[in-house]
């Protein structure tokens, strides 16, 4: 299998995303350890990977508390015996609307949020791939950096700000033979809620592709599976395209 003795750490890992990729990794013979603020949300997780012969734990921790990451993150190194990967899926506050008519103070508090988590988890796992010499930081939502749409509010420039912390994360990183990569999403009908207001955008996201297809949660595990293998070794510092052609540069 593609990830055997391979270790991978979701921060985030109840969610529908983190899910999935927990999932694709367990697959593929990783251990995973989940990480979140909902334990129910884990557990169920956990219990699906279980069931299916899979190795999966799982912990209540806070991404914006660093002692509590690092802490995490150094228990599951001495357990484990590695931190092959990282993986930050976390929700974050969404604010959509006009940029104008936003408050500054909870655009800004929205934001250092965000870059908070992110570079806390991230560090906490580049301790110890540079340690080891090795490992595969994997970030969700890539972007293209283009503006083209209004009333994004922070949501836009939070996808372009993690996009710029992984290419300064992988020049920094790759000299110890770590590898940062992104993957980018036209969106996945299957992790937004059901209900009759959401169908037309589900079907909207469907019309966008050029495979006339949405990515699934399947096609996210499977594909985040490969960039954390070996077969994917020469993969750094980009974003994968999962959009079936709905993003196109």
């Amino acid at each position: 299998m593609l990830l055997d003795n391979k270790t991978a750490i979701i921060f985030g890992g109840g969610g529908a995303i983190g899910g999935a990729m927990a999932r694709g990794f367990a697959a593929e013979g990783a251990r995973v350890f989940l990480a979140g603020r909902t334990p129910a949300t884990l557990d169920a997780v956990a219990e699906d990977i279980r069931s299916t012969g899979g190795l999966a734990e799982t912990a209540r921790v806070d991404a914006l508390d660093e002692d509590a990451v690092n802490g995490w993150v150094d228990s599951v190194a001495e357990t484990a015996g590695s931190v092959d990967i990282a993986v930050n899926v976390i929700s974050h506050d969404t604010m959509f609307g006009p940029m104008i008519d936003m408050k500054a103070g909870d655009f800004a508090r929205s934001l250092e949020k965000m870059a908070r988590s992110f570079v806390v988890t991230t560090q906490a796992a580049a301790r110890h791939m540079v340690g080891q010499g090795s490992g595969v930081i994997l970030h969700f939502g890539g972007s293209d950096g283009g503006h083209r749409m209004p009333g994004l509010g922070n949501v836009q420039i939070g996808c372009d700000m993690v996009e710029a912390m992984r290419r300064q994360w992988a020049c920094e990183l790759g000299p110890h033979s770590v590898r940062v990569l992104s993957m980018r999403t036209g969106g996945i009908p299957e992790s937004m809620p059901d209900g009759p207001q959401m169908d037309p955008v589900k079907q909207q996201m469907v019309d966008a592709t050029l495979l006339k297809r949405a990515a699934t949660l399947t096609d996210v595990g499977r594909v985040a599976a490969f960039l954390a293998s070996d077969h994917a070794a020469s993969l750094t510092s980009t974003q994968v395209n999962i959009s079936a052609g709905a993003a196109v540069d």
